[in-house]
Order: C-alpha cells, then sequence, then structure tokens
C-alpha cells in the first residue's frame, strides 16, 4: 500500500473517528446529566482545557517541524544543483578526453536524480535509480582522480565541487526518510479523539447537536493532520516539492 493512500485513509479514518466521539460523548454526557445534575460536570473545565491544550501544543509541533523539513528539502535541491552546476564548470580543467567522459556521466547523473525525484513512489524505480547513481558516481570519480595525480593544481580545483555534489545527494536521500517516530503520530491521534469525546460530552446539556458543527469540527483536525502527513512526504501528496526540480532541468538543458 503506498504511502499517499495510507495518509489518506488515516484522515479519513481519523474525521469519522472524531465525529463518533463527538456523539458518544455527547450521549454519554446526557446520561450523566440526568442521573447528576449540573455536578457531574462540576470542574471539568480545567481538564478538557489541558485536553484540548496538549493536542493543539502537539499539531503545532508536528506542523512546525514538517513545515521546516518540507522547506530544508527545497533548499537542499538548490544547493546540489548549484554544486552540479559548479562541478560542470570545473571539468573544463581537464583534458578534452577526461572532459568528455566525465560530462557525459554528468549528464546521466543528472537525468537520473530527475527520475528519482519524479518517482519516488515508485519502489522498484527508486532502488533502480539509486544504484545507478552509485555507478556513475564511480564512472565520474575514477578518472577525476587519475586527473588529480597527474596536476595536483586540477585536482584542487575539480575534486571539491564533485565531492560536495556526491555528498549532497546522500544527504537528499537520507532527508526523503527523516520523520517523527510514528509513536507521535499515534498520540496525536489519540488526543484529537479524547478531544472529540470531550467536547461531545460538554455539550450534553443540548438536547441535540448541530451536524454543522460535529462534521466542521471533525474535518477541520482530520485536515490539518492530513496537511501535516503531506508535507511530511512532500514527493508523494498535493503539496510537493517537485517545482524546484525546475533548477536541475534548467540546469541539464545548459549541458549541451
Amino acid at each position: 500500500m503506498s504511502t499517499t493512500l495510507i495518509c489518506t485513509l488515516s484522515a479519513i479514518g481519523l474525521f469519522f473517528g472524531v465525529l463518533i466521539c463527538l456523539r458518544v460523548g455527547w450521549r454519554l454526557g446526557r446520561k450523566s446529566y440526568a442521573s447528576a445534575g449540573d455536578d457531574g460536570h462540576a470542574g471539568l473545565g480545567a481538564l478538557e482545557g489541558s485536553v484540548f491544550g496538549l493536542m493543539g501544543l502537539l499539531i503545532a509541533f508536528t506542523f512546525t517541524g514538517a513545515a521546516g523539513r518540507f522547506q530544508s528539502r527545497r533548499d537542499l535541491i538548490t544547493q546540489h544543483a548549484n554544486a552540479a552546476g559548479t562541478a560542470w564548470l570545473r571539468t573544463e580543467l581537464l583534458e578534452d578526453s577526461v572532459k568528455a567522459e566525465v560530462r557525459g556521466h554528468l549528464r546521466k547523473y543528472i537525468d537520473t536524480l530527475l527520475v528519482l525525484g519524479a518517482n519516488a513512489g515508485d519502489f522498484q524505480v527508486r532502488t533502480t535509480a539509486m544504484a545507478e547513481l552509485g555507478v556513475l558516481q564511480q564512472r565520474m570519480w575514477q578518472p577525476l582522480i587519475g586527473a588529480a595525480r597527474s596536476s595536483p593544481t586540477t585536482a584542487i580545483a575539480v575534486l571539491p565541487p564533485f565531492n560536495e555534489m556526491f555528498d549532497l545527494t546522500t544527504t537528499r536521500l537520507q532527508t526523503a526518510y527523516q520523520h517523527p517516530p510514528v509513536a507521535i503520530y499515534l498520540m496525536l491521534a489519540l488526543l484529537v479523539l479524547v478531544s472529540g469525546l470531550f467536547s461531545g460530552f460538554g455539550m450534553a446539556k443540548a438536547k441535540g447537536q448541530s451536524w454543522m458543527h460535529l462534521v466542521g469540527f471533525s474535518a477541520v483536525l482530520a485536515l490539518a493532520i492530513y496537511l501535516i502527513f503531506d508535507l511530511e512526504y512532500p514527493r508523494l501528496g498535493l503539496i510537493r516539492v517537485t517545482s524546484s526540480d525546475q533548477v536541475l532541468v534548467e540546469l541539464r538543458a545548459t549541458m549541451e
């Protein structure tokens, strides 16, 4: 099952879960109010406020973290393109035969990065592309080492940008798997459901519930959680870093 489908189903499940908790909480509250009156609800405001505050705090932290990681991934793409562009320019210092070989592999390297970014949800394509990147790195590095041994000056100028480009590739691949522990999302879901239960309980004095408010409350919470998921997986959902790949596309167009 794809990550996108899991996130979507989780948000939908949370929506109906909150809706059910609101109804269950209201029925429990009605029973409590009928048997104990106002005394059954005395002093619950502080308890409910604590749970609501904790839920809001956890949503804020997870959203802020997801947004920060989203921006970091966009910045890494720009840094990666800058390093690749510098590496391409520095190949001018190489002998013609070595330059042609390295540039040919560098073109394929950028093409593979673009394929990897466009097919992040396809496990087979992703695995093949990552293996291809490793092979291309070796094919570029070997002739560069040979050129560096014959000319130390060339080594100082040419090797660093290629090394930076390879390092940024590894960093980008690793950041794609950096997400909060599943336990945090489970705790967040639990707090959202308990908040729905307490909200329904607090509406016990009303003989009926407004479905507009019930659906609206459930939808807002579910959409907030889905937005966090969307930011955490920027290659798979509605909010994507794909537009940032344009800088690599433009760089590739100059490598002719």
